[in-house]
């Protein structure tokens, strides 16, 4: 007599949305570590540069200006 096999099926497993917690930094306390570690070439800034910061709308428009309008140097 042959063996039956039994499938097993686990239990659906709960989705809990966990997002991680907003954190406020002022753009003055943020720029000049993130200047150091690129001038530095440190590597774990590497493993942050496809994340998405957000912005103010004027700050934004700025960016987007001196992008487009960048200063020669003098």
């Amino acid at each position: 007599m042959a063996t039956r096999l039994k499938l097993y099926t686990p239990e659906p497993e709960e989705t809990v949305c966990t997002t991680e917690p907003d954190v406020r930094v002022r753009l003055g306390d943020l720029l000049p570590v993130m200047a150091m570690a690129q001038r530095m070439n440190f590597i774990w800034l590497k493993d942050f540069l496809d994340d998405e910061v957000v912005v103010s709308t004027d700050l934004y428009e700025v960016m987007q200006a001196f992008r487009s309008n960048r200063p020669t140097s003098a």
